[in-house]
């Protein structure tokens, strides 16, 4: 026996140093972690479980060096802040992290152990695509994965963090997932390179204007976190992972730190301008009424006229939909309706209310956006909003004109509290605009000041929100200080909500 064991702690070895001295140094040179490094950090320690550690490559004539232990992934399970996970890392120090038939079937048997537990899967990308060298079944292994993919979407979160290299087919992946998260200067995602680009288009273009962090955190809108470097990162996905329940069947966990629901915030209402035309952050009133102030933020550098992001009132979790005055006047774009879609759909499918504050002018105007397809883009929120059977609650801060008023979580929608602040204006579009509408042939040959008449007229007659309050479209116009107590007042009462959808295969969603 004890030769049989020698024996094995040899390949257990072999497989714990997989990857050359060289390769381990010029990852450290790049400021990058290894595979085993980044799985270490992020779990609790001591709690790694690994599985497939001495799978080894099956291809026909591999050479030996093509054959280390591993075959350039790990695998396995452990805790994060004591709650189970499964994942998988890339080793980039073996055969270049590239996806062959033992790698394939690795991950693949990793996805289907998270999804059949019904435990977050998070997934650290860090190689050189498709193997080469076995052709045509590494491609085949990769859609093996999108599909284990679309089928855990929904069921378990996923998570996908790029930690090097992600081109070509493998970027799939993460693009189905639920969360992804890159780091600057040393993640890069790409379906073609820039000698493909340059080839085909023309265009001269690096790698980190292609595909860099900071690209698809500001343009693309593909990465949802960004960090400066592997472990900040690492920590970010503790972090909302703290956020999320295991599966769809489970609630978020609850964290209380013993922030008073009953909190008056007295200060909400000085942070609005006098004029309704100047812009102001919103984000001061969601932390006020968070507990501790606590908000992790979804996509901050992207469709920033829209707040998205986590936190709790009375220890449980909600998502935060918020409209931002302080970019584009809050405006709706085809980028900030996507934004918010995703979001409330990831919501929806796990169990987090929702609560949208709403301060919106209306639609981005413009030839870009119409032959952008605002329309359709538009349409994602509105159907989002429908579709979720998560507890739902509307504050109306300041505006809500038009179809945008509508898009944003109204009771028409299916919102089950609706509330708005006392200077709030509902219409369908502002009272200036409405006026000169309204009234253009008068105003020609009016005396000046009737137009200042004319806006104050409709203010008291249709822009204010007691109108909606007469007919039920709002339940209750609040008092700003009472915002937080009004809404953990509201999650106690729908926490036992109950909606089952109506039977069907699937909605068509405005992809």
């Amino acid at each position: 026996m004890g030769q049989r064991l020698a024996e094995l702690d040899r390949r257990r070895q072999s497989a714990l140093h997989a990857g050359s001295e060289a390769a381990v140094q010029r990852q450290h040179s790049r400021g990058k972690m290894t595979a085993r490094e980044r799985v270490d950090y992020l779990l609790d320690a001591g709690s790694f479980q690994e599985l497939d550690m001495l799978a080894r490559s099956r291809a026909e004539g591999a050479p030996e060096d093509r054959r280390s232990y591993t075959d350039g992934v790990i695998t396995g399970f452990g805790t994060v802040n004591g709650r189970k996970i499964c994942l998988f890392s890339q080793d980039f120090t073996v055969i270049g992290g590239t996806l062959g038939e033992v790698s394939g079937e690795k991950i693949h048997k990793v996805l289907d152990l998270a999804t059949s537990l019904g435990v977050p899967l998070v997934g650290i990308n860090d190689g050189g695509g498709a193997r080469v060298q076995e052709g045509v079944v590494a491609l085949h292994y990769y859609g093996g994965i999108f599909k284990r993919n679309v089928a855990a979407s929904g069921v378990v979160p996923q998570i996908s963090v790029i930690m090097g290299s992600c081109a070509g087919g493998a970027v799939y992946s993460p693009a189905i997932t639920d969360f992804v998260f890159m780091v600057q200067g040393t993640s890069q995602m790409f379906i073609t390179g820039p000698d493909v680009v340059k080839t085909v288009t023309g265009e001269d273009v690096t790698l980190e204007e292609l595909g860099g962090a900071l690209t698809h955190a500001t343009k693309s809108g593909v990465a949802s976190f960004v960090s400066p470097d592997e472990k900040s990162c690492l920590d970010q996905v503790r972090e909302l992972l703290a956020f999320l329940p295991a599966n769809n069947l489970e609630q978020p966990p609850a964290d209380d730190i013993g922030d008073d629901t009953e909190r008056l915030l007295p200060e909400v209402a000085a942070l609005l301008p006098a004029s309704p035309h100047d812009p102001y952050d919103i984000k001061p009133i969601i932390h006020a009424v968070l507990d501790g102030g606590n908000f992790f933020e979804y996509h901050q550098l992207w469709a920033r006229n829209l707040v998205c992001g986590f936190g709790r009132i009375g220890g449980r979790v909600v998502g935060i939909v918020a409209n931002q005055p302080r970019v584009l006047a809050g405006v709706l774009d085809i980028d900030a309706s996507e934004k918010g879609a995703r979001f409330v759909r990831t919501c929806d499918c796990f169990n987090i209310p929702v609560i949208t504050l709403v301060d919106v002018p209306g639609f981005m105007p413009g030839t870009d956006q119409e032959h952008g397809g605002l329309a359709r883009r538009a349409a994602k929120l509105l159907y989002a909003y429908a579709e979720a059977t998560v507890p739902k609650i509307q504050v109306i801060v300041r505006k809500a004109y038009g179809s945008a008023y509508v898009v944003m979580s109204s009771k028409s929608l299916g919102t089950d509290l609706a509330y708005a602040w006392p200077g709030a204006e509902l219409a369908v579009m502002g009272p200036d605009s409405a006026v000169d509408v309204l009234y253009r042939a008068e105003l020609a040959s009016a005396p000046p000041g009737r137009r200042a008449e004319l806006v104050e007229l409709y203010k008291e007659s249709n822009a204010n929100p007691y109108v909606a309050a007469e007919r039920g479209y709002i339940d209750d116009v609040i008092d700003p200080a009472m915002t937080r107590r009004a809404l953990h007042r509201g999650l106690e009462m729908l926490a036992t909500k109950r909606q089952e959808p109506v039977p069907r295969k699937h909605g068509n969603v405005p992809l």
